[in-house]
Order: C-alpha cells, then structure tokens, then sequence
C-alpha cells in the first residue's frame, strides 16, 4: 500500500512472535495484491479491465470491501465513491504517474458506483453495468487494519494496537490498565505535529485530512482527496476529519466521505447518524475543532482524548 504497518501486542513468554510476524504480512499483502491499483496483476485491475455486463469472480475478501464501499456511498449521499480512479489519476495522484504541468485537469465526475456496480457477496461476483476505475485507497488500508487486527485473534492475542500509516485498531488493555495512546496529527502542511492524544480501547480511529498529498498549480495548493460529486478535489473549510468506529474500514470510509461533505453537512450527516468524529476546521491562520460524540464517545466506552 505505499506506506508501513506496526503491531505492538502483549503475548505470553515463549510466543512464536517470528510466526506471529509472518502472519502479519501475510494478511496485509494479501488485500495489497487484491485491492491495490498500482499491481497491475491485482484483483481489482482485473476487475477494472473485465467487461461490461459480466458477472466476474472476485475473492471474498474484496466483495466485502465493494458491499461496504457501497453502502457508505449510499448513506453519505455519494460523498463517498469507489468509482474515481480516472480522476485520482487526472490530477496526478494515481498510479499512472501523471505530471501536471500548470493546467487544471476537467476531467468530468464519473457515474457514481452505487449506479454501477452490482455485488453478490455469497456467490463472490461482481457485475458492471458500465466501464469504471474503482479506486480503494479511501477503504481498503482501513480493511488492511482489520485484518491485522483478526490475525492476532487468531492468535489468541487480546491486548494490542495495529495499524497501517494513520489508521489505527485497539484491542483491550495495556498490562496494569493502561489504555493504547494514538497521537492525532495537526493538520500542518509540510511537517508532522501533534495535535492532541486519543486513548483508545476496542475501538478503530481513522482520519482524512488535505494536509499529507497535494499538488500545487499557479500558487494554488489542490489537496489529494477528490469530490465525486463535482469531479474536482476539495475546497472547502475542512482541514482534517477523525472518526472512531468499532473497525477501520468503516472509519476509513466514513472519515473520506465527512471530509468531502465538508464542515456543515459533514457535522450534520455524523450527528445524524450517530458517528463519533473530530472536525478540524480552518478559519484564516487559525484551527478550530467541532466534536461530534456518537455511539462510542456517549457510552464511555471505545476511546477518550
């Protein structure tokens, strides 16, 4: 996925951690090879070259992805689409490699994935009803969290932190009660601050921001995340969102989709919906942030900051 993954557990004296390692990797090159867009040999390659009303045989792992992915698009109101790999590309943040050289691509928003795609999860098939692009990067590092997160259930491992970049799945404990620690980024362009600290405990935490990849043209910085809706990257007050949920996919999603929706219906869709996020907003030089406590901040349990 470009980036690194950590996991730091507690186990007993004499655990196999050289094992434990292995099967680490092998969870999360097992989504890369299936859901990356820079593997040309990966799954979702295939599925973004395969013929139009078709249905095509996809590994569990990744129609489980696609049902999710779908389902945030729906609730979020498009703000959140699989189907913009053409236009991740167009402004030179996918995996064609693309300069741009001072002109603003128009490439135009593509239909939307929820009118495109149709999933049967059981049988593991996909059907198209018209060519896409499907790009992942909004969902599937936060599913990669997950499955290191299972793997060490596997193991029977119950007190640990994994993540993949920023995204980030607790479980339990640390040894006395110690709950896991996750620092919150400023959302500063060009170097890494601090923000704040998050304590989490069987909880995910995800955040989308337009301050780590961007592009600049003509003294105007266009961050990387890009509105399906208008088919341009964002411009709006938003500097960063951070969402818990119970896992990172979700939290993956749902942080790009309040991202784009923006710093009054972004707050609304959360509040509605009963989301736990942290919306930093920027107001000329100065931050200011807006919380919205849902289902995990209310019942005290899941995270505390």
């Amino acid at each position: 996925m470009g980036t690194r993954y950590t996991a730091i557990f507690y186990a007993p004296a004499g655990t196999d951690t050289a094992a434990i390692g292995r099967s680490l990797f092998a969870v999360v090159d097992k989504v890369d090879r299936q859901m990356s867009n820079w593997i040309p040999e990966s799954d979702l390659c295939r599925l973004n070259a395969a013929p139009d009303d078709s249905w095509i045989t996809v590994p569990a792992e990744l129609a489980q992805v696609l049902e999710a992915g779908l389902a945030v698009g729906r609730e979020s109101h498009g703000a959140f689409d699989m189907n913009v790999g053409a236009l991740v590309d167009a402004w030179g943040f996918g995996p064609s490699g693309r300069t741009l050289h001072g002109a603003v691509p128009q490439e135009q928003p593509a239909a939307r994935s929820i009118d495109t795609l149709e999933v049967d999860r059981i049988r593991r098939q996909v059907r198209k009803r018209r060519p896409v692009k499907l790009d992942l990067c909004g969902i599937a590092k936060g599913y990669g969290v997950d499955q290191l997160a299972y793997c060490l259930d596997r193991w029977n491992i119950t007190r640990y932190l994994v993540g993949i970049d920023g995204e980030m799945r607790a479980r339990g404990e640390k040894p006395g009660g110690e709950p896991w620690a996750v620092a919150v980024e400023q959302p500063t362009f060009g170097k890494r601050e601090v923000a704040g600290v998050m304590e989490l405990n069987d909880a995910a935490i995800a955040t989308s921001g337009d301050y780590r990849h961007w592009v600049e043209i003509d003294g105007k910085r266009y961050a990387h995340t890009i509105d399906p809706r208008s088919g341009q990257p964002l411009s709006n007050g938003l500097a960063a969102v951070t969402v818990l949920m119970p896992t990172c996919m979700l939290a993956d999603a749902w942080a790009t989709a309040l991202m784009v929706l923006g710093e009054k219906d972004g707050v609304a869709l959360a509040k509605e919906k009963g989301i736990d996020a942290l919306f930093v907003l920027r107001e000329g030089d100065q931050l200011r942030e807006v919380v919205v406590a849902g289902r995990l901040l209310s019942d005290d349990s899941g995270a505390a900051g």
